[in-house]
């Protein structure tokens, strides 16, 4: 019997280790949680160790009972038999049919099975049903997989929904089918992407929102594809159908005097309300997304992070416990083929449990059509099931059959009790089908046949499952109908109000009120200087550590003596100086700053080191954390994954949602930034237009030919260029979609970065950041460049020069600026003047008109820089300057190439050498 005991304990011995991180004592935006003590009962161990055999078997069932399940609505094949799965076969342990066994202890609700036979249809009830299956057995964790087993295996047993509930669940569906069947009727030529074949999901959404308010969850945020958006939000969520048909009928979505709104399809729409749910509020928001399959996922796990700061949740407040998702909920659904096939989903996943990206565990609804655009299931993933990534993080997942409203109903209460009570991801897989395809106007006989026959002779959902009803005397046929009538007749009022009806302002409400959308026809300038005793404190509080702490020797002397002599000084203020003042002035003024990134702690090119580490006990210390004075602001230290899509979706989550912190997020060097292409196309330079949502998300990007070969040298500043909507034949203002800028001395970094926050207005600021001028002597900044006063200069001019001898005019940007100098000194060439130019976008007309109408006898005016000549911000400059300056404007730099830069040596010197000859010897 010991022998025994001690073989039931191996899943203690065996567990995976508790993952420890830089802080156990926790920083701003993480605290440890407790570790949770299990075990199980004495007496159940002494039941499955007395019954091994019997065990193992029921085991088996919840390993590979969903095997054997039917919950797929359309399948063309026939479901495995037990005969294929030798482990659910009794005997494959030893165990005859008639055998007598005990099942308490084994199953974990309590059973009258009385023998191996009964047990056995008693398991293939639960696990290989027609309705649901459950797999689990891969969790790791001792207590959940008890957990999940205990409350699977009681779902058989509770008792139906109430009436009441089931007439409710019903209404939905009929409304559902009713407004794609309205839409059908009404707009037969648009591709709606409806519904229809997987109106279930009203019943996930009806019982969420139910759990969720009974949970005291404050708020809800979802992402969620195209597929029967409209039909949740106009049946649910209080979505006015007006909205859609106005649309449809060629306005927009928008007030009628909104500015510069493009607008989206319907299918992209979005909802945010105050719902009203069993007599209780609930704020339930969707985030906004593209027709990027996923893309939206990383931005809803943002946004709920942003709400639980905001409310002061886990990390964030001044609870011991970290957990996240007390009182705001993380929601996403999920195409089948675009779960499997989509990498960020991914990067989403292994950011589900890292400190500074938890969010308290997301609840996932996998909408599965089973096919792909066209492409058949088979032929869309390497794995059984289109959910089969859950599994890298443990993540349990339920399979529903569509078909059954109820139990989906069921299954998302368990799914969300699981949510509630670990605070972990879970999945729901719904086995549903596209009743048209792709879309409406597709056909998708031509390459799903056999699929297709079988939709095309089936009921809908919503007729199926009120034909119950009517069976078993919960609601009749006419009462079904008459549901459908109503909702037709208020769909048919709605149509007609579409005309006239004028959809109120979503945007620049609640904690984005008093903020507006930038001025498009003028630039702003904003005074961010501060008082350089305050930036002196802060300054020293940044290289503040405590008595205890056993700092590395070399940041001692490279960083923290340094820093302390450069601000008593007030000279030689470098990037990383200037970057802390800029921080610690923000927080001290109140607002909440967060840096994420591969090893942003440090930075890149270990220049920052706003997190220090004790080099005896690895614990991590954040010194502008201890800011005394001001009004609390602090700084989150966002360590992320290797991941670059998934992770800046997520800071554009927090920065949409609260515009009083300042969210960065640094690319470990700047063409990194290609991995998150798609966000950086469909959110954050084109999300005010299309959607009228604001945000001040930074970006730094590292930048400059240093010989470091083709994906080391270019942020592809051109691409941004070429994304942003300044004018070539008109004068720019602070309306345009994105600024970008490239600051050449530390105090220009400071200034742009307190811009941010200063304004009246929130744009993304695309920051082409250095490398080289980060430790550069010449590039420093002094104590008056801070001073109250002060503030960010979209161009710079040059006073070293007598501006009547100047013959030529170099325009640059950038450290190349730096390169042209030193090789002016060289020549001796004081004819020539250097302009830089540190805003590229918006475009700084008067600014550069200003400088050069100083020099009265200019000859030339070149443009050099050391990007390729397609590259670069030279196809930008160049018109601009021409019809806005009115100069023709020469081209010094790189030839065209197909790459950013060479990997030989000796090529880029020759380069280097050519570039910075080539303006003076024009």
């Amino acid at each position: 019997m010991m022998r025994q005991r001690k073989f039931a304990n191996l899943t203690h011995i065996f567990a995976r280790p508790q993952r420890h991180y830089h802080s156990e004592k926790g920083v701003w935006g993480y605290k440890p949680v407790a570790k949770r003590n299990y075990q199980v009962a004495e007496d159940v161990r002494e039941a499955r160790n007395s019954q091994a055999n019997v065990y193992r078997w029921v085991e088996a069932f919840r390993q590979h009972g969903h095997k054997l399940a039917a919950v797929n609505p359309i399948s063309i094949k026939a479901t495995n038999s037990q005969s294929e799965l030798q482990e659910l076969n009794p005997a494959f342990y030893g165990l005859q049919t008639q055998e007598t066994v005990r099942t308490v202890g084994l199953l974990s609700a309590p059973q009258a099975a009385q023998n191996v036979g009964q047990l056995e249809q008693l398991l293939k009830g639960i696990y290989c049903g027609s309705s649901a299956s459950a797999e689990f057995s891969y969790v790791e964790n001792l207590e959940e997989r008890e957990w999940l087993a205990k409350n699977f295996e009681s779902l058989n047993t509770e008792q139906l929904l109430p009436d009441q509930e089931r007439c409710e669940i019903a209404e939905l569906l009929i409304k559902s089918q009713a407004w794609d069947n309205f839409m059908a009727l009404k707009f037969p030529t648009v591709k709606r992407y409806g519904g229809e074949g997987a109106e279930s999901m009203l019943a996930f959404f009806w019982q969420l929102l139910r759990d969720s308010v009974q949970e005291n969850i404050e708020h809800v945020v979802l992402a969620m594809p195209h597929r029967g958006r409209t039909s949740l939000q106009a049946a649910l969520l209080q979505m006015r159908p007006a909205k859609v048909f106005r649309k449809l009928s060629g306005a927009s979505e928008f007030p009628d005097n909104v500015e510069g709104a493009m607008s989206d399809v319907i299918s992209h729409f979005h909802v945010s309300e105050e719902l009203q749910v069993l007599g209780k509020s609930i704020n339930f928001s969707m985030v906004r997304n593209p027709s990027h399959l996923e893309a939206a996922n990383p931005v809803a796990m943002g946004k709920t992070r942003s709400k639980q700061q905001a409310r002061g949740e886990g990390a964030f407040g001044k609870s011991p416990d970290g957990s996240f998702g007390q009182y705001v909920l993380n929601v996403i659904l999920h195409g089948d083929a675009a779960f499997a096939g989509q990498g960020i989903n991914q990067e989403c996943l292994t950011m589900a449990y890292v400190p500074h990206f938890e969010v308290g565990g997301s609840l996932h609804l996998i909408v599965n059509n089973q096919v792909g655009f066209t492409t058949p299931a088979a032929r869309g993933r390497s794995t059984d099931y289109s959910s089969d990534l859950a599994k890298s993080i443990q993540a349990p997942v339920f399979h529903v059959n569509g078909d059954d409203p109820e139990t989906l109903a069921r299954i998302t209460n368990l799914a969300f009790r699981y949510q509630r009570k670990f605070r972990k991801d879970i999945f729901i897989d719904l086995n549903c089908f596209r009743r048209w395809g792709h879309n409406e106007l597709d056909d998708p006989t031509f390459t799903n046949p056999l699929v297709y026959k079988i939709v095309h002779q089936r009921e809908s959902v919503p007729d199926m499952y009120t034909k119950k009803l009517d069976e078993e005397g919960v609601l009749s046929a006419e009462q079904a109908k008459q549901m459908r009538d109503n909702y037709m007749a208020h769909l048919g009022e709605e149509l007609a109000l579409a005309a006239t009806y004028q959809p109120p302002p979503s945007y620049f409400e609640k904690q984005w009120a008093g903020l507006q959308l930038a001025p498009s026809k003028e630039l702003t300038y904003w005074d961010t200087g501060l008082d350089y005793g305050l930036l002196h404190y802060i300054g020293q509080q940044s290289v503040a550590y405590p008595a205890d702490f056993n700092i590395h020797p070399h940041l001692l002397k490279t960083y923290v003596t340094a820093r302390l002599k450069k601000l008593k000084t007030g000279v030689k203020i470098d990037w990383a100086t200037a970057e802390a003042l800029a921080i610690g002035s923000l927080m001290y003024q109140g607002h909440n700053v967060r840096i994420s990134g591969e090893d942003v702690g440090r930075g890149t090119f270990s220049h920052r080191h706003a997190m220090l580490v004790d080099q005896e006990t690895n614990e991590m210390f954040i010194p502008l954390n201890n800011l005394e004075g001001g009004h609390g602001g602090k700084l989150e230290i966002a360590h992320s994954i290797l991941s670059e899509e998934a992770v800046l979706g997520f800071e554009y989550g927090m920065a949409i949602d609260n515009p009083q912190n300042l969210i960065i997020w640094e690319a470990q060097f700047g063409d990194f930034a290609n991995g998150a292409q798609i966000i950086i196309d469909a959110f954050i330079v084109s999300g005010e237009t299309k959607w009228m949502e604001s945000n001040a998300l930074v970006m730094l990007l590292p930048h400059g030919y240093d010989g470091a070969a083709s994906e080391h040298s270019s942020c592809r500043i051109e691409r941004f260029l070429q994304l942003c909507d300044s004018k070539e034949n008109a004068i720019d203002g602070d309306g345009v979609n994105v600024h970008i800028v490239n600051p050449t001395t530390p105090a220009q970094y400071y200034h742009v970065l307190r811009r941010q926050l200063a304004r009246n207005f929130r744009k993304p600021l695309i920051v082409v950041a250095p490398k080289t001028l980060i430790r550069l002597p010449a590039a420093t900044s002094t104590h008056e460049d801070f001073q109250p006063g002060t503030l960010f200069h979209n161009v710079l001019g040059d006073t070293t020069v007598p501006a009547d001898q100047v013959r030529k005019v170099i325009i640059c940007s950038g450290k190349h600026y730096y390169n042209l100098v030193e090789e002016r000194e060289k020549r001796q060439a004081f004819d020539t003047a250097i302009i830089r130019l540190e805003s590229l976008c918006p475009f700084p007309v008067q600014e550069l008109q200003g400088q050069l109408a100083q020099y009265a006898n200019v000859e030339s005016y070149i443009w050099s820089q050391e990007e390729h000549r397609n590259m670069g911000a030279w196809t930008f400059v160049r018109p601009r300057f021409e019809n806005l300056i009115g100069n023709k404007l020469q081209y010094c730099g790189r030839t065209e190439a197909p790459t950013p830069a060479t990997g030989i040596g000796k090529v880029h010197k020759r380069e280097v050498d050519e570039i910075v000859a080539a303006p003076f010897e024009l």
